[in-house]
């Protein structure tokens, strides 16, 4: 009997069940049994697996999280952990992997595929629509959809209090969530990783903001945004990438005397129900992974593209991180004033 394993690795997301459901069921239309793989590639370090069949996977669409667990395994992998995994793969008796996950899930993927012609084929998941090769990784509309009703919320409060408020939300390396979202919500100014933050360009365009009396402002910040002038230390050190909400909040008072308040959105954007458009492409994700085993698409990754469901080699994708559109930006430069 032919096998599929499928495992979800890295930090969750809505829409991961999503594409579980479609593995399993696209994977037994093709005759396939379907092994779970639990808690990412840690449940092959421990062999720990359970099949999945058509019960099990049933009404799970809507679900946020991973119904398998997940782990976050730091690549490279020491050696011994690289053995084991394939040693584990090869006992479990399974033709193929699906890996379902961010730059990290995906390194250990392409790692075991070049060590051991690992049959794997990866599914790009990102909040934070980091992954290259793809335009789009599901899990991302919808935290952009949480951060937006957010700053909706918060936008009323700011309004009746006469604040500035400071909205910090995820992107350790692009600012796709802050960008997007932050047009969507109408905020005021946009602060992403891509371009380092001048504060006295901040302070002079919310002074300018009062005088016309504008006398609240949002600002939308991307954790991994940086402060010219101003070191890592200053933002927790270099295990939390975070706090730049609380230093821009600080240096914004600071310079202009206005009142400041900091809302860190933080995990609240990784979780919940999936939106519908990161139902559907979990999905389509799902059924193209199946396709690609059978066709021995190995050591790619699904990827859309002009939406259509295509692939890439994995090292095309985590080779970098995803640029931001360059257009979208200067669209939000427009009502940043």
């Amino acid at each position: 009997m032919k096998k599929i394993g499928v495992l979800t690795g890295g930090a969750d997301c809505p829409g991961l069940n999503s594409v579980i459901r479609a593995v399993v069921r696209k994977a037994m239309q093709e005759g396939y049994v379907v092994t779970g793989i639990k808690n990412g590639w840690m449940g092959l370090v421990q062999s720990d697996m359970r099949i999945l069949d058509l019960r099990i996977t049933s009404g799970i669409i809507d679900r946020g999280g991973t119904i398998l667990g997940t782990s976050r395994l730091i690549p490279p992998l020491e050696e011994d952990q690289m053995k084991t995994i394939y040693e584990n793969f090869k006992r479990s008796g399974m033709d193929a992997v699906i890996a379902i996950g961010g730059e990290d899930t995906l390194k250990i993927a392409l790692d075991l595929h070049k060590q051991f012609s690992f049959p794997v084929v990866g599914v790009p998941k990102s909040i934070d629509n980091a992954l290259s090769g793809t335009d789009y990784a599901f899990g991302f509309d919808t935290a952009v959809n949480i951060a937006t009703e957010c700053i909706d919320r918060l936008h009323t409060t700011a309004e009746s209090h006469h604040r500035i408020i400071v909205i910090e939300v995820m992107g350790r390396y692009t600012g796709w969530i802050a960008l997007e979202a932050g047009l969507a919500g109408g905020a005021d100014i946009i602060l992403i990783p891509e371009y380092p933050i001048d504060i006295d360009q901040v302070s002079k365009t919310l002074r300018s903001r009062h005088s016309r009396g504008k006398s609240f402002s949002i600002i939308v910040v991307s954790e991994g945004a940086r402060i010219e002038g101003h070191t890592n230390a200053e933002l927790g050190g270099t295990r939390r990438i975070s706090n730049i909400g609380e230093l821009l909040a600080s240096l914004i008072e600071e310079n202009t005397g206005y009142e400041t308040r900091v809302s860190v959105l933080g995990h609240i954007q990784r979780g919940g129900t999936p939106t519908a458009f990161d139902r559907i492409l979990g999905t389509r994700f799902g059924v193209r992974a199946v396709e690609m085993i059978t066709e021995g698409q190995f050591g790619k990754m699904t990827s859309l593209k002009d939406n259509r469901v295509r692939f890439v080699d994995i090292e095309q994708a985590v080779r970098k991180h995803k640029e931001i559109n360059p257009d979208l930006y200067e669209i939000a430069q427009v009502f940043g004033a």
